[in-house]
């Protein structure tokens, strides 16, 4: 950047990004896999810990982290002599929300916005949300690697890495390849793969290893594997975070257990 000729947005973002220590993207290369499940129950489990923590729903089409959280009908406030600044919505003392869903517009009316409009508005989120000093920026993207993926490694620098949701189906895992091959070409690390919706002691339905055996091939850490539960379902329609009341039965003591070691990952990453 040239001095003098700095982008005063650019300036904005660079300066918000200082605070933060550990940023962290949630993919997927498919719909429909559970990856805003995985974001909010890691954003929610890091802050009962006490950390600091900045969820940033980068689903322009789909926002549906406010609903899975309760806050869907919470809206942003402004800040600054400008009123351009945005307050993200809290959830408890330690986690903090920014998404589309808190604008303020229809949630039925469909958004048709082209690939600038939509990167200018993720951009705009990241310059202006005030987020303050965060222990983590849990960053939920919506599937593939098309032009909401893009920001998070061109203006997000540097990364910590990138969580990568997969189910059993060889459909999905196809698509996490993908995932995995963004990561690499953008230069963002890959702190893992997590298979969702993985068979469990109660119920069989999509089998299990494939998340593992994609892992392996790609020469990427496995996080570990999520058996499928319909409270996950309920929980998140709910707006309660699954860890919140089910954290001791095999699907949350199974999350509990990635969310360490996405810890472990990030602890050893420094940033």
């Amino acid at each position: 950047m040239i001095k003098g000729r700095e982008n005063p947005q650019d300036v904005k973002l660079e300066q918000r990004l200082q605070s933060v220590h550990h940023r962290i993207a949630v993919m997927s290369g498919k719909g429909g896999v559970g990856k805003s499940t995985v974001s909010v129950n890691l954003a929610w489990a890091l802050a009962e810990q006490k950390m600091t923590v900045g969820l940033l729903d980068t689903d322009i089409h789909g926002p549906n982290l406010p609903l899975m959280l309760g806050i869907q009908e919470q809206r942003f406030t402004a800040t600054g002599e400008d009123s351009q600044e945005i307050v993200p919505v809290p959830v408890g003392d330690y986690l903090k929300v920014a998404s589309v869903g808190n604008i303020g517009y229809d949630p039925a009316t469909a958004l048709i916005w082209r690939g600038p409009m939509k990167l200018g508005l993720i951009k705009q989120f990241l310059s202006d949300v005030v987020w303050g000093a965060l222990d983590y920026l849990v960053i939920d993207t919506p599937p593939g690697t098309g032009d909401e993926a893009l920001p998070i490694g061109h203006y997000i620098k540097p990364m910590t890495g990138i969580v990568i949701v997969t189910t059993p189906q060889e459909v999905a895992l196809l698509d996490s390849r993908k995932s995995v091959d963004f990561a690499m070409k953008t230069g963002i690390p890959v702190i893992g793969i997590v298979e969702n919706m993985a068979d469990g002691e109660s119920l069989k339905v999509f089998g299990s290893g494939g998340g593992e055996k994609a892992a392996t091939e790609l020469q990427v850490p496995f996080l570990g594997r999520i058996a499928l539960d319909p409270r996950m379902v309920t929980a998140g329609d709910g707006g309660r975070p699954f860890l919140r009341d089910f954290s001791e039965s095999e699907s949350g003591r199974q999350l509990g257990a990635i969310v360490q070691r996405i810890e472990e990952f990030c602890g050893k990453a420094g940033s």
